[in-house]
């Protein structure tokens, strides 16, 4: 399976940050996937529920579009309405013919740091897992990586990679924080890991708080990190071996030694 991990900068302006996800496409002819920040839509920040479309509204169609035009599937980050008047914060999956796969409505809401996100976006309620690119891919929304109980519900309902969106929020041991926790939820789930945040943009208004830190990372099953994009934007097609889970598993059986039972 190819992976590119697309860690492009994201703005205020939904049309360019379009634009910024077809150029990013451009760049992986070759992959049977693209994975994209959390609100790649448009940055946290802005007025979240003027900017929400439904998955049937323009931008996710014109996400449909360019995963057609590219033959290669997509994940990215999108803001949808809620009832409340607060929006959710999705993950939407398309298939390389255009087809949305599914998509998931972030759990876990990021009101840590002095920052309350639930005052704008509603919570999700169910995690999903998507069949996508020859694969089962587990949903997770940025802030959902502090949280191991989901990581775990998505392999067993037969995730076989964990792919991760974020904008996450710059600050002190933050990085140290991001790249830990991925490694973590790749080793005691002896799973793959892509983990895909936005670029940094130290232009982000204070109201909204700056986030990115771009270390977007492709971990395998043993926590080896495979890729790490660094800082700036980048786009990187990469090698993502399915079977490694496998041997990984013959190895470290700890899915199997679970204490259901007591747990």
């Amino acid at each position: 399976m190819r992976v590119a991990m697309c860690q492009i900068p994201v703005g205020d302006d939904p049309k360019d940050n379009l634009e910024r996800i077809r150029e990013a496409l451009a760049e992986t002819a070759d992959a049977d996937l693209a994975v994209f920040p959390e609100a790649a839509q448009v940055r946290f920040g802005n007025d979240l529920a003027a900017v929400a479309e439904p998955l049937d509204g323009v931008f996710v169609a014109e996400l449909r579009k360019a995963a057609r035009e590219h033959r290669t599937a997509v994940i990215a980050g999108v803001f949808e309405p809620s009832a409340d008047g607060r929006v959710y914060n999705t993950a939407v999956a398309i298939d390389a013919d255009g087809s949305l796969a599914g998509s998931y409505r972030k759990i876990h809401l990021f009101d840590a740091f002095r920052f309350r996100e639930s005052a704008t976006v509603a919570p999700g309620d169910e995690p999903v897992v998507v069949e996508l690119a020859g694969a089962k891919i587990g949903l997770v929304t940025c802030y959902d990586i502090r949280f191991p109980e989901l990581a775990r519900a998505l392999v067993d309902r037969g995730a076989e990679v964990l792919v991760i969106i974020a904008a996450w929020a710059q600050g002190v041991y933050k990085e140290e924080h991001w790249t830990t926790l991925a490694k973590a939820r790749a080793i005691e789930n002896t799973t793959w890991v892509a983990a895909v945040d936005r670029a940094p943009d130290l232009t982000d208004p204070p109201r909204g708080g700056r986030t990115g830190v771009g270390r977007s990372l492709l971990i395998d099953p043993m926590g080896v990190v495979h890729a790490d994009l660094g800082p700036d934007p980048a786009v990187r097609v990469l090698d993502l071996d399915l079977a490694a889970a496998a041997e990984v598993r013959a190895t470290i059986p700890s899915l199997s030694h679970r204490r259901t039972d007591l747990f």
